[in-house]
């Protein structure tokens, strides 16, 4: 297991983060995506933290509340030392409650949000708060000053950002940087290699602002678990199969996995390792999130960490993935060529 560093701190996070949305199954949703209890929790995250894996991951929604709970009972019931483990959750959906101002990022909402989270989870601090989602209502301004007033008090020590756009994120840096609040130091974002549409504005904007990346469903929803393919719907009692999401290009996503299984079937791993190395041979990611429903599924995801994708491979991976042209980027391509051969000459003396 290797360890990168958090954004522009000096926190390390391994290279995996182990999700908890399959954690309580309560809820029509939540029940489809995972129901595990206690026990079976415990084994999860023992066997994470037996690996090496020093962040986990989890949301005040999943659940109900319920994965919050299970998640902070599994870390007191393993005795793992609090300094050893990273743990985040996220605030913006309603939990529990369907009040006027149970839901959003008003400082209403996120003052009440963290004390329930903290509760919950049974701990003093948590490592990393995040903004689950954009709330047209509220304004930025009022979320960054309501999770400085948290940093400040010792309630969360580093705060993020989950599913904004890159024009939101940057609002949000520079109220920050200009009235000298806490700034976002991640963004969550869904990324895999059947589709990148956050290379288009996002990983740019975090490149360029020294944020880092923690990716959601790399396997596109059990899509690139190698249980679906062109000739292949998988299981009833799939993932994919029951919650159909997040939104793939099919025939894109068939041609990554065509490809895969070739390089799967030579080094005798699975589709999923390969999905997974994918992501961690990516410049942008910090932290890739692996939920499961059953131990030999970790696993699985965890040997991923061991993959070795060729230059040829990634390439390959490359070519078939790529996203379409659109407007600017054709444009800037177009105008930056001869600036970018001036760099790469002036480099290469």
């Amino acid at each position: 297991m290797r360890y990168r560093k958090f954004g522009n701190t000096g926190l390390f996070v391994s290279e995996l983060c182990l999700g908890t949305m399959t954690f309580g199954g309560e809820g029509e949703l939540w029940s489809k995506i995972g129901d595990l209890q206690q026990a079976d929790a415990d084994r999860l995250v023992g066997r994470a933290f037996d690996a090496g894996i020093n962040f986990i991951d989890t949301a005040d929604v999943y659940s109900q509340g319920a994965s919050e709970i299970i998640t902070g009972q599994a870390l007191k019931n393993l005795d793992v030392p609090r300094e050893d483990v990273v743990v985040a959750t996220k605030v913006s959906g309603a939990t529990g409650t369907e009040g006027i101002n149970s839901r959003g990022n008003s400082r209403h909402h996120i003052m009440d949000g963290v004390k329930s989270s903290l509760r919950r989870l049974q701990l003093d601090y948590i490592d990393l708060y995040q903004i689950h989602g954009f709330d047209p209502a509220t304004p930025i301004e009022e979320t960054v000053r309501a999770l400085d007033t948290l940093v400040q008090h010792g309630h969360v020590r580093y705060v993020g950002v989950s599913n904004w756009a890159a024009w939101q994120i940057m609002k949000a840096l520079g109220i920050a940087e200009r009235q000298g609040l806490a700034k976002f130091e991640s963004l969550q974002a869904y990324y895999s290699v059947a589709g990148r549409d956050l290379e288009r504005e996002l990983i740019p904007m975090l490149e360029s602002e020294s944020l880092g990346l923690m990716v959601w469903s790399p396997l596109a929803g059990g899509l690139l678990s190698g249980k679906f393919g062109r000739d292949s719907e998988g299981t009833k009692d799939s993932r994919r199969a029951i919650f159909d999401f997040p939104p793939v290009d099919r025939e894109r996503a068939w041609n990554c996995v065509d490809a895969m299984k070739v390089m799967a079937d030579k080094r005798s791993v699975s589709v999923a390792q390969i999905a997974l190395a994918w992501l961690l041979h990516q410049k942008a990611v910090t932290s890739v999130l692996v939920g499961a429903k059953r131990l030999d599924q970790l696993e699985d995801n965890i040997a991923a960490t061991e993959v070795e994708l060729s230059a040829d491979e990634l390439a390959r991976l490359a070519e078939i993935s790529a996203l379409p042209a659109e407007y600017p980027d054709w444009m800037l391509d177009r105008q930056g060529e001869f600036r970018r051969n001036q760099l790469q000459a002036s480099a290469s003396r």
